[in-house]
């Protein structure tokens, strides 16, 4: 129905329960999710992830029988200072995330690009070093399990928040295996222009987030905002972009019950627009 490559994000339905969201993601035609798992914005993976939610998430995203692509998840401030306990706590979260990840055969573990706030901790060089190395920390434990580390940079809302210091972390991470997420509203809200975006990260961008935006706001419906679609689609299949696409449709402008049918339209635009 949808292009193949084409997913949405279980942050698309984040209103429902797992069980729900997967039911509607899948009535709708797609065939590939990204498994939400953001304390704050999505709960349909516990932050206190034990090995019996572990097992009790990978059981509801393999009875759903959709492909995941990767799982969005979070384990705290990667440019925070910790103690050692904090630090042991830490490892044990990102070990539960890449267990699940690797349970429901997704490709990748998506982590953030520091803190959610766009002052430093102690200075902008030194968070971005912090944050690399945590990063690349992951992607090498993230390789123990057979899985893939990502990060999403860009983030409007968080540390790395527009291209200057995208492009600082980016250049931190050549050679790491740590691949980037790109998110069309994030840039577009952080003023950025998508083409420029795609000029500094060719060759590095592992997976795409598709929702529209204007500056200052990432939480449009897909046709309601300013991010060029057609133009940065285009400018993605003639870098060589083989990945995949997912839509991450965590709007303010449509009722829940309006949501389904914002998903399919936007899927379909989409889908032409592949």
């Amino acid at each position: 129905m949808f292009h193949s490559r084409l997913g949405c994000s279980s942050i698309s339905f984040r209103h429902q329960e797992l069980d729900a969201a997967l039911r509607t993601i899948k009535d709708l035609g797609f065939e590939e999710i990204d498994l939400g798992a953001l304390p704050g914005v999505c709960n349909h993976v516990p932050y206190e992830l034990d090995a019996a939610a572990v097992a009790a998430v990978s059981a509801e995203v393999a009875g759903s029988g959709l492909r995941v692509r990767s799982v969005n998840g979070d384990i705290g401030d990667l440019n925070a200072v910790l103690d050692a306990g904090q630090q042991a706590g830490r490892a044990r979260h990102l070990d539960a995330l890449l267990t699940l990840t690797a349970n429901i055969g997704a490709k990748a573990l998506v982590l953030p690009c520091g803190a959610l706030g766009h002052d430093p901790v102690r200075s902008v060089d030194e968070d971005l070093d912090t944050i690399a190395a945590r990063l690349i920390h992951a992607g090498q434990r993230a390789a123990e399990f057979g899985v893939e580390l990502w990060t999403e940079s860009l983030h409007f809302l968080r540390f790395c928040c527009n291209l200057e210091r995208a492009e600082l972390l980016v250049q931190r991470l050549a050679g790491s295996g740590v691949g980037i997420v790109m998110d069309f509203s994030h840039i577009v809200a952080a003023g950025e222009d998508v083409h420029a975006y795609l000029r500094r990260h060719q060759g590095r961008i592992r997976h795409v987030h598709l929702r529209d935006a204007v500056p200052g706001n990432i939480n449009l419906s897909i046709g309601n905002g300013q991010a060029d679609f057609a133009g940065g689609l285009k400018q993605l299949a003639a870098d060589g972009y083989t990945g995949h696409f997912s839509l991450e449709l965590e709007t303010r402008d449509v009722t829940h019950d309006e949501r389904p049918a914002a998903a399919a339209k936007a899927a379909s635009f989409i889908t032409d627009l592949i």
